[in-house]
């Protein structure tokens, strides 16, 4: 597997390239996230089925701060390595894992600290509050896993290799559920057993990613006369990440509320959001995947000072996105009600109508979703980090005030109502932005 330089070549192949194992690891996450909402829902009942829901909401309020700051460093790791400032993208990966990696500690603990206030705070039906509160505090206690597994693929993705974390990931999901077998259909160890084997599983990915990166990429990562700290990277990267995590981590605190106004409508309410959000995760990884491939593409000929391949590149990204979109909206709409009684089975008909409904509702919107997808990858690549964290706080404030004025009326129909008004918005802000910025007018 060859690091990929983007600043020359074609467009549409190295686009290609390097979104499809990036979407191929999104979609096998989301297969074994509903392999793991089964089988919990199969062996350890409803309530572990709802619980995980529910948590889920919660862990990747954090887990989405942390792999948000590792896509701000993957901007700079991509500009550096346009740039061919091998010097500084060294620099970068010791100030990354060392200050990093302690700030992940901290972070980590106080995670465990405030998972039962926040499962308080969204309103967490009392059925399910002890099998999520099991799952939370596993989870967290591995945080600095997920870190260095986010920070390693950072590393490997903005020199244009994204299908050796691809490869790492498939073999922790292999192994993840197998350990959810064990642990949950036959040691009955509940949600607190899949939550061991999510750490244990990502621990192998994070060990695979470091033997392979030192094995056969040395020059990406930091020697003894790299390891200084330089104050102007330092705040840099800074910059760079919060902005990420803020981007992230504030789409799931919208999200976060959102789940607190679904508890409010009862448990098979809980119960059919938790399947549709899990379809969802499915539609969101295409977008997702693109944007990211977008984002290094961008960032290597930003660096590279070719702003006629960044044009080009976002041209082709809308187009393949836009199609993207309408096919899923029209797959979501039509099958709605199938894909829901997959996840949640035949007997929960409350749950079925509620989160069929909320699909359906939200099909609408997609195409918009995957329009802002591009100009998110856009802006970031160029470093302009800032810019999709005023759209995502656009976003959130149009949905949650949305969905709790109308979902006493409509049920899940609202949250999906709410959710389209955000896109549409901040598409229409990007757009905005988009056409005033540098790039757009020099090229």
């Amino acid at each position: 597997m060859k690091n990929q330089d983007l600043t020359s070549g074609n467009i549409k192949t190295q686009l290609f390239t390097l979104a499809l194992p990036l979407l191929a690891g999104s979609i096998l996450q989301q297969l074994y996230n509903t392999a793991d909402t089964v089988i919990l829902g199969r062996y350890a009942g409803m309530e572990a089925f709802g619980a995980v829901g529910v948590a889920g909401t919660v862990m990747n309020l954090f887990i989405f701060i942390l792999s948000g700051s590792c896509t701000g460093m993957t901007v700079l790791f991509a500009q550096f390595y346009g740039r061919k400032a091998m010097d500084q993208f060294r620099m970068e990966s010791f100030l990354t894992l060392i200050f990093g990696g302690g700030l992940t500690v901290v972070f980590s603990l106080s995670a465990v600290m405030m998972t039962e206030p926040l499962l308080r705070l969204i309103h967490t039906p009392a059925s399910v509050f002890p099998y999520a509160k099991s799952y939370l505090m596993i989870i967290f206690s591995g945080l600095i896993i997920t870190y260095l597994y986010n920070l390693f693929s950072s590393i490997l993705r903005a020199a244009g290799n994204t299908k050796a974390a691809f490869l790492f990931l498939a073999a922790a999901i292999i192994t993840n559920i197998v350990l959810d077998l064990l642990f949950v259909a036959k040691a009955r160890m509940g949600t607190a057993g899949a939550a061991l084997a999510t750490v244990l599983a990502q621990l192998l990915s994070v060990l695979l990613c470091i033997i392979y990166t030192k094995r056969r990429y040395p020059e990406l990562l930091f020697t003894g006369k790299d390891m200084h700290f330089d104050r102007a990277m330092a705040k840099k990267t800074l910059s760079f990440s919060f902005a990420a995590a803020l981007h992230q981590s504030s789409l799931y605190i919208g999200k976060l509320l959102i789940q607190g106004t679904v508890n409010t409508l009862g448990t098979e309410a809980v119960y059919g959001y938790t399947a549709a959000t899990r379809i969802e995760g499915f539609a969101n990884s295409f977008g997702d995947s693109q944007s990211q491939a977008l984002s290094v593409f961008t960032a290597q000929n930003w660096g590279a000072g070719k702003k006629d391949r960044v044009r080009l590149g976002i041209k082709h990204g809308f187009l393949l996105l836009a199609a993207m979109g309408l096919a899923l909206s029209l797959l979501m709409y039509t099958k709605a009600v199938p894909l829901t009684a997959l996840l949640t089975g035949d007997g929960h008909s409350q749950a079925i109508t509620a989160g069929s409904g909320y699909l359906r509702a939200i099909s609408a919107f997609y195409i918009l979703c995957f329009i802002g997808n591009v100009f998110v990858g856009y802006f970031r690549g160029i470093g302009l980090v800032k810019v999709p964290v005023t759209g995502a706080a656009l976003h959130i404030s149009i949905r949650v005030l949305l969905s709790c004025l109308l979902a006493p009326e409509l049920g899940l129909t609202a949250v999906s109502l709410a959710t389209g008004a955000g896109w549409a918005a901040v598409v229409l802000f990007f757009l905005a932005l988009f056409f005033r910025s540098k790039c757009h007018s020099e090229t």
